[in-house]
């Protein structure tokens, strides 16, 4: 008698046992991780539509106080983008997308080549008209940022 009493204490898991929560914890692990990186894509989106939102503020300060978008020749904040692309930690660069004149400007966001966002620009006017030029899913706007993959908008 003691010594099934013994036994019964030496007892572990079986491979069976451990088979089914390995399986388990695949199967959650598929179904969280594509949640996780679409959550991670979104916040870089909106890191870029920011930024851009930040610099068309900049140039309506700059053209309220001296009518024109130019400064020697160039856009007002050619030097604010500069600085922000400087930052290693960004996965988007902010430009010009066609010479600024005194009174129209086009900014954009376009993700950092090889980087994780590299299929990915946005766009902003001195009208304030947000568009999404490319996407990774392949969804475009004319009037708004695409921010998910089912083409919905911030």
């Amino acid at each position: 008698m003691k010594r099934s009493i013994a036994h019964d204490a030496q007892r572990g898991f079986t491979l069976l046992e451990l088979m089914i929560t390995v399986a388990i914890i695949g199967i959650l692990a598929s179904i969280a991780i594509p949640y996780y990186f679409g959550y991670v894509q979104r916040s870089r989106i909106v890191e870029a539509t920011t930024a851009l939102g930040d610099m068309r503020s900049q140039m309506e300060k700059f053209y309220m106080d001296n009518r024109t978008y130019l400064l020697a020749g160039k856009c007002a904040v050619d030097a604010a983008m500069t600085n922000f692309n400087a930052s290693a930690s960004n996965k988007f660069n902010l430009k010009a997308a066609a010479a600024c004149t005194a009174t129209t400007y086009r900014l954009q966001a376009f993700g950092v080549a090889g980087g994780p966002m590299a299929a990915f620009q946005y766009e902003i006017n001195q009208q304030n008209v947000k568009s999404t030029l490319a996407t990774a899913w392949g969804a475009t706007s004319a009037n708004c940022w695409v921010s998910k993959s089912d083409g919905s908008c911030l």
